[in-house]
């Protein structure tokens, strides 16, 4: 019977997520519901097989009902989490395939699930973060991919010696060639700050969400090569001692 129980289980599940799938539903809203749909068929089959061997359900519920506020107290955790994950689906904050920052903790990955309690993330070096659901309904989040586009900014030192104007030139036409950076915002280079070693300017662009951390990377880089082959130099902290 139990047998007979899980094959049917099965499935009622696979036909739930067709029917979610036909329906358009989110994969976050699809993995949900899939799972307390699981846990639900579950806890009445073990019912069902129960009276089948003579314990009363009736019985059963009534003990159940009697011990609420015992389990109550002892999975609050989990039932955060449970009305957590709700939250999450109904007021997405982000949604399977979002790349996100969770706050308190400093969390970030790839959304790959959303369970009834916990929600995975995938790291970009591939290790798997679970965090409970009611901790991300709880704390600060940061959607990053939430936009079709990324800002990126790359800080940049030169010298006080150096012709500022030209740095400025070389690094906005190293901007201009770069085939992935989005033309239509705006792409310029401004001066961020007078440090004690040099002068901080900041290379800002946008990205694609799939071609920010290519691009990020690889204007860092020419940032580098452009400044050298314009015999600008990118000073080192160095401090000027006076003897008396």
């Amino acid at each position: 019977f139990f047998f007979i129980g899980m094959q049917l289980i099965r499935l009622i599940r696979k036909i739930s997520r067709k029917s979610m799938n036909r329906a358009g539903a989110e994969t976050g809203v699809i993995q949900f519901v899939d799972s307390f749909v699981k846990a639900s068929l579950y806890i009445i089959l073990i019912l069902t097989l129960a009276s089948s061997f003579g314990v009363d359900a009736a019985s059963i519920v009534a003990l159940l009902g009697s011990a609420g506020v015992a389990i109550g107290l002892a999975v609050q955790g989990s039932l955060s989490n449970l009305a957590g994950g709700v939250l999450i689906l109904l007021l997405k904050p982000f949604r399977v395939g979002d790349y996100i920052v969770e706050g308190a903790s400093g969390k970030e990955g790839t959304v790959k699930e959303i369970q009834i309690f916990y929600t995975k993330l995938l790291t970009y070096d591939n290790q798997t973060i679970i965090l409970p659901n009611g901790n991300l309904a709880n704390n600060t989040i940061v959607n990053v991919t939430a936009a079709e586009c990324r800002r990126c900014d790359v800080m940049v030192s030169v010298s006080y010696s150096a012709d500022l104007k030209k740095a400025k030139e070389v690094l906005t036409r190293m901007l201009s060639a770069d085939p992935n950076i989005m033309k239509d915002r705006d792409h310029f280079v401004f001066v961020d700050a007078l440090e004690d070693s040099g002068i901080n300017l900041c290379v800002r662009c946008w990205f694609k969400n799939e071609d920010f951390w290519q691009g990020k990377w690889r204007i860092t880089e020419n940032c580098k090569y452009v400044l050298d082959e314009a015999g600008i130099e990118i000073p080192f902290p160095q401090m000027d001692v006076h003897m008396r």
